[in-house]
């Protein structure tokens, strides 16, 4: 959950599912522009913005095309790259949008699956990608 803290006081609580409602966009988007991974237009950049109450330096900012993935070694298949490259765009976004929705954990390697399908398509066949993992809070003690 984003929240806009001033002198220490809450003042809006906003969630990633509100920024997507506003914007039209994925959750998971909304989130990669937020945190830098990723770009608005100037009307999503507007309606974030506009939910968040935050001037237009930041509208501005968030409409910049981000450097994505800088100083990090990747596989040079690419297929695999692909899949390195989602994972530096979105991973931070898939994580603060996983945690909105089930906490602080993770979700597990170990009790997973992982489906790929083809999707027809006219303007070409799509790949599906489908990961299901068990989520696993962090235990406190």
């Amino acid at each position: 959950m984003t929240e806009i803290i001033l002198d220490t006081k809450l003042i809006k609580k906003v969630s990633w599912a509100d920024l997507a409602t506003v914007t039209g966009l994925n959750p998971v988007c909304v989130a990669a522009a937020c945190l830098g991974s990723a770009s608005l237009n100037e009307e999503e950049a507007i309606a974030v913005t506009k939910a968040l109450d935050l001037d237009d330096s930041i509208k501005k900012a968030l409409q910049i095309f981000p450097l994505k993935g800088e100083g990090q070694t990747v596989p040079s298949d690419p297929l695999i790259y692909r899949l390195f490259e989602i994972a530096y765009v979105y991973g931070p976004s898939i994580k603060e949008v996983i945690h909105e929705k089930f906490g602080d954990g993770i979700m597990s390697a170990i009790d997973f699956t992982l489906d790929v399908d083809k999707v027809k398509d006219p303007k070409g066949d799509r790949v599906q990608i489908t990961m299901n993992g068990k989520f696993l809070p962090y235990k406190k003690w």
